[in-house]
């Protein structure tokens, strides 16, 4: 399924494919006290439509993961990084898509304080 998002401002606004039949929550210190729900395509089905401009980039820890941002808003929208299998990944923040409801997943709990 094809979704469209963004941050709070607007100034980011992407559109990406991908099936959703759960959401991740993760406990690692930044997805924890953003309270990020994740779900995950292929980078090639992610296509940024806006707001290259005002996007940055955090990285911690082993610094694999870069947790994308926008700078007037401070919404965390989505993250890139490479699988296990080598694919680059998009980790999309689920809450920043447009119309969605995001109850109507289950919630799959990860140990990210351990990686």
């Amino acid at each position: 399924m094809r979704y469209q998002g963004g941050c709070h401002c607007g100034k980011i606004r992407f559109d990406v494919e991908m099936e959703i039949s759960e959401v991740m929550a993760c406990n690692c210190s930044i997805c924890s006290k953003k309270a990020h729900l994740l779900a995950f395509a292929p980078d090639s089905n992610f296509t940024l439509l806006s707001g290259d401009e005002v996007l940055k980039s955090y990285r911690f820890g082993k610094k694999n993961i870069h947790h994308s941002f926008c700078s007037e808003c401070g919404i965390g929208t989505f993250g890139t990084g490479t699988g296990k299998d080598g694919v680059k990944m998009r980790a999309i923040n689920v809450r920043c898509l447009d119309d969605i409801d995001v109850s109507k997943f289950p919630v799959t709990h990860v140990d990210g304080k351990s990686f």
